[in-house]
């Protein structure tokens, strides 16, 4: 059995909807339910009656939610501990980011932020937005930065995680330039000549805003997926080797514009725009994390002043 199958099944018992326990969980509604049958098949037994609305759970999954979350709690409290004397020495935090700000954002947020405050030691694990969400979730870091869209929230209950403004970021149409230096496929395509897509893997967050901006582009879009990848910077590669048009973080691109490797396939209408965001628990006692959010607290306020003057 795997602990992300008893946290669906939690999710499903709270939520009482596929759709909506799916996009807590950071996954599609069908792998939710792949999971779940893949949990009953361990179990032995049905734990959701699919025949009602809202779902509930069957007599057995009420009791397995109810042993389950109990033996859970004492798992992560167990980690918590055992990963506490693992932590570095000294002032220390744990961080986890998204893949793309863990090589972008994040080393020179925290050169800079160093330079202005108190120091501490970081430990920084790179990891997709689910894997992030459970890390948080369940103790394993201290602080989560990831990107964040209106239209793709992540859920996370506000009563136990506090979440700040870092900064913001482009989310843009590139391709390799043909030898004049125009770009070598132009959005939003035609029938004809349709545009080769490097996509990301359907249950990551980048795809997700993806959807959304093709979706609302000023025209239909006439895409032909060419190629798939969950990290933007294998999407960058393949888009630099001219395969097709990538959606890209600009921040992860700044140099491959200035080299001109790079150039954007379409206007501001096929682009959007990135919340960088940190994340804590509310309940986190490290004591190098209250003194690091506090900070934070003010910075982001200043940030939102500078923009609303703006």
């Amino acid at each position: 059995m795997q602990i992300k199958w008893l946290d669906d099944l939690l999710a499903i018992s709270e939520w009482k909807n596929f759709s909506r326990a799916a996009e807590v969980r950071c996954v599609t509604q069908s792998a939710l339910s792949r999971r779940i049958r893949s949990l009953e098949e361990w179990v032995g037994a049905e734990l959701v009656d699919r025949g009602t609305y809202p779902v509930q759970l069957t007599p057995a999954g009420r009791t397995f939610c109810t042993e389950g979350r109990e033996a859970l709690a004492g798992l992560l409290r167990l980690r918590s501990a055992l990963r506490e004397g693992e932590r570095m020495p000294g002032r220390s935090i744990q961080v986890t980011a998204g893949h793309s700000l863990s090589m972008t954002f994040l080393p020179k947020w925290l050169t800079q932020f160093q330079q202005h405050n108190e120091q501490f030691n970081a430990r920084v694990v790179a990891a997709n937005i689910h894997d992030a969400v459970i890390a948080l979730e369940e103790g394993g870091c201290d602080l989560m930065i990831v990107y964040h869209h209106p239209l793709a929230p992540i859920l996370l209950d506000p009563e136990k995680f506090g979440s700040l403004t870092l900064g913001h970021d482009a989310f843009i149409p590139l391709c390799a330039p043909d030898p004049q230096g125009q770009p070598l496929y132009r959005l939003p395509g035609t029938t004809a000549k349709p545009v080769p897509h490097l996509a990301y893997t359907a249950t990551t967050f980048l795809a997700r805003v993806a959807d959304i901006v093709i979706r609302n582009g000023p025209a239909a879009s006439v895409l032909e997926r060419c190629y798939e990848a969950d990290m933007a910077m294998l999407l960058m590669r393949m888009a630099i080797e001219g395969y097709g048009v990538a959606w890209l973080p600009q921040s992860a691109v700044v140099d491959e514009l200035q080299r001109g490797q790079l150039v954007r396939a379409g206007g501001d209408e096929w682009s959007t725009r990135l919340e960088i965001r940190t994340y804590c628990s509310i309940t986190n006692e490290n004591p190098t994390m209250r003194s690091l959010w506090k900070t934070l607290e003010g910075a982001s306020r200043n940030l939102h002043g500078s923009a609303s003057a703006h």
